[in-house]
């Protein structure tokens, strides 16, 4: 516990990214991603570990960028967005599973996809909220379900994104606030 004389801090709380909709929405990609390719992908083909590794780069930029949204700003601002290029590019790969197969590709407003996005807003949405149909659905519709959730995914990360920079131009950096907070501790002394 701090005493009377110390100064007050001016580092804001770290991120727990756990609690961010996106990071949780990127883990079910991750996990479903993850699946789809252990099933559906030729073992040694590359594009295996291009989509896991993108999945996971987007689960995982996020995690880290909110950690270290303590220091940096901009350090949150580049990883949250390196997320989010994870996830168009894994969002490629799952439309290129499509149209090389001659798949079709959902309409965003298809009953399918409309179902999907209410799924993913369920409260508790976790990967096994999408378990059922990984065991009992084509390769098609899971490319479908997945391209779906990357889209949510994004739509989360460019939110986020927004109100990052709105929150660094409110609040500014972590420069700004040691000055300030240095200022301050002088004043009073």
């Amino acid at each position: 516990m701090p005493s009377p004389e110390d100064p007050p801090g001016f580092l804001p709380p770290g991120g727990n990214y756990k609690e961010l909709l996106s990071y949780r929405k990127s883990e079910v990609i991750y996990d479903f991603t993850f699946r789809f390719c252990e099933r559906f992908l030729n073992r040694g083909d590359r594009t295996i570990d291009q989509m896991v590794q993108s999945a996971r780069s987007g689960k995982q930029n996020i995690a880290e960028g909110s950690k270290a949204s303590t220091t940096s700003t901009e350090m949150e601002l580049k990883l949250t967005n390196v997320a989010r290029a994870s996830l168009e590019e894994l969002l490629l790969d799952y439309q290129d599973y499509l149209r090389v197969r001659d798949h079709p590709l959902w309409d965003k407003n298809s009953r399918e996809a409309l179902y999907v996005r209410k799924l993913g807003k369920t409260k508790d949405e976790s990967y096994e909220t999408y378990r059922t149909y990984m065991d009992t659905r084509p390769p098609e519709v899971l490319a479908n379900i997945a391209i779906c959730l990357i889209h949510q995914a994004g739509y989360l990360l460019d939110q986020q994104i927004k109100r990052l920079e709105k929150d660094f131009l409110k609040k500014g950096g972590l420069r700004e606030n040691m000055t300030k907070a240095r200022l301050e501790y002088r004043r009073k002394d």
